[in-house]
């Protein structure tokens, strides 16, 4: 991991790119634990905007979103995406199976016509997180739904429909 890694984000709604994302929240997990939520927004500001422009009339949601990334770094409960997107991902290395669940997803977004935000997290710190022991395993909205197996088309379906609430 280093300062150059690109991390996708929701901002405002909108799939983002924050350039050295991990190495800020670990620096600032570390260095401002127990410190208030202003101090600790504003530092995440701070750290981040030196590598990445943030839009001076989006600077709300930056702190927002990249606050929301801290909280979920830390292991700290972090309230859904105001977007209303579906929040999916997908945890594993990359294997065949992992792709498999992954490809499966998009077809059955696309059946659906289901907007929804899908990531394919590959790094094992960041699976790490979620306490899963197997590959694939599958996440809804910050919910882990599945692990070590590459679920049917129907039951992802109901999973989508269920967390869309269509």
């Amino acid at each position: 991991m280093s300062e150059h890694d690109v991390t996708q984000i929701s901002v405002g709604g909108h799939r983002t790119g924050i350039i050295g994302l991990k190495v800020v929240l670990e620096q600032v997990a570390r260095e401002f634990a127990g410190r208030p939520d202003a101090d600790i927004k504003a530092e995440l500001m701070e750290r981040l905007a030196k590598s990445n422009y943030i839009v001076p009339t989006a600077r709300a949601a930056y702190e927002a979103a990249f606050f929301r990334e801290y909280k979920k770094f830390i292991g700290e409960p972090v309230p859904e995406d105001p977007s209303g997107a579906i929040q999916i991902k997908v945890l594993g290395p990359g294997c065949p199976s992992c792709d498999k669940l992954e490809q499966d997803l998009m077809a059955v977004m696309a059946e659906l016509n289901l907007p929804a935000d899908l990531d394919h997290v590959r790094d094992v710190k960041e699976i790490a997180c979620y306490g899963v022991m197997g590959n694939p395993a599958l996440v809804i909205n910050g919910k882990v739904v599945a692990v070590g197996r590459v679920p049917s088309k129907n039951q992802l379906k109901e999973w989508l429909k269920a967390a869309s609430k269509i």
